[in-house]
């Protein structure tokens, strides 16, 4: 499989900018610990030195137990002016190092420090991702849409405000697969997505209000993005359609509609289940790009299908007349058409490697 070649442009520059103002951030309280404790050090060592005489070693040391307030005794008797200085030296430190000592622990022990570079390390992985999927929000929709997308090798980034750990934990070894933790409706959030560079984003957020604002940004951001938005209210339809959502789902209504079709006409659900992907049929589409040069601009009964590898064209789709279920075999495959296919898991694999350069998404799981 070939690898995509990013090419780094402004839109990726501004977002390596805004990751590294984002990292800059969240060290500043590190720094200015540091800062301030490092200026404490020198400051007192300058000062026993200067009102002392004693020598820059004896001072640092002076310095470092004065801040430490560990109580030893001091290396030479202090001058009234020197017990003036440490009295207010030891005051001003309590502040200073207690501050220096909860930025440190917060930092290494809480794990700040470690959830700094292992966002970097997301960052940098994320941003190898070209024409992948964007699922905003990572609730059971988007769990679901994730399973489907590993099953077939589409790379995907999640983004969740707050991650289940159980839902997340499947796909984390997957080469394909990345997650910000974040809110998706942040055009910030979107940048660091790549959402410039992918080929589709999915909003399954709970609200609808959030899903019409996630739409609005990603169509601003991105002009040619397909755009999938879940919608729970029928009024919401038409906000997201004008926000610029290419497709809407109602997971309740579905969910209704295929129970009650279980009911009237079960055989026809049961068959449709076979091609769903989980049973022994499969269903695909091939557009007239992916298909080899030999096979564009020729008729289905010049492609030889059922002979070849025994799968079915079951529905034809062309920019004038739409959907077209069993087309007849004199039909011409143009630009812009697409074809679908049925068949077992052979006979579609033996399709997609003679007929067309889409074969890895079929057969690579790796």
């Amino acid at each position: 499989m070939k690898k995509n070649t990013i090419i780094v442009g402004s839109q990726d520059k501004k977002t390596l900018f805004s990751f590294i103002k984002h990292v800059q951030r969240r060290m500043n309280r590190l720094f200015w610990a540091i800062g301030l404790f490092c200026f404490s050090l020198f400051f007192g060592t300058i000062a026993f030195h200067t009102i002392e005489g004693w020598t820059w070693l004896e001072s640092f040391y002076m310095t470092v137990i004065t801040i430490g307030t560990v109580g030893f005794q001091e290396v030479h008797p202090l001058s009234n002016a020197g017990r003036i200085f440490t009295s207010f030296f030891i005051i001003v430190n309590f502040a200073t190092f207690a501050f220096f000592t909860s930025v440190i622990t917060s930092y290494l022990i809480e794990g700040e420090l470690k959830d700094i570079f292992n966002q970097y390390f997301k960052w940098k992985k994320v941003e190898k991702f070209n024409n992948h999927v964007i699922i905003c929000g990572f609730g059971k929709n988007g769990h679901k849409a994730g399973e489907e997308f590993a099953k077939t090798n589409i790379p995907f980034i999640v983004i969740e405000s707050h991650f289940h750990e159980v839902y997340l934990a499947p796909f984390l070894k997957l080469k394909h697969f990345s997650y910000i933790e974040g809110d998706a409706t942040q055009d910030e959030i979107l940048k660091q997505a790549g959402i410039h560079r992918a080929r589709a984003l999915i909003t399954t957020l709970p609200k609808d209000a959030d899903n019409v604002f996630v739409t609005l940004s990603a169509r601003q951001l991105q002009p040619n993005l397909y755009i999938i938005a879940r919608a729970n209210e029928t009024g919401s339809e038409t906000k997201l359609l004008h926000a610029g959502a290419n497709k809407i789902v109602r997971p309740d209504f579905i969910g209704g509609t295929y129970m009650a079709n279980l009911v009237l006409r079960p055989e026809v659900v049961e068959f449709l289940d076979l091609m769903s992907g989980t049973g022994e049929f499969k269903i695909e589409e091939f557009c007239f790009d992916e298909l080899k040069l030999e096979y564009q601009n020729k008729t289905i009964k010049d492609l030889n299908i059922r002979k070849n590898c025994g799968a079915y064209l079951v529905g034809f789709k062309d920019d004038v007349k739409g959907f077209i279920i069993n087309p007849d075999p004199d039909t011409i495959i143009t630009k812009g058409d697409i074809i679908i296919m049925l068949g077992n898991s052979k006979q579609m694999t033996d399709f997609a490697h003679f007929y067309s350069y889409k074969h890895i998404l079929l057969t690579d799981k790796s």
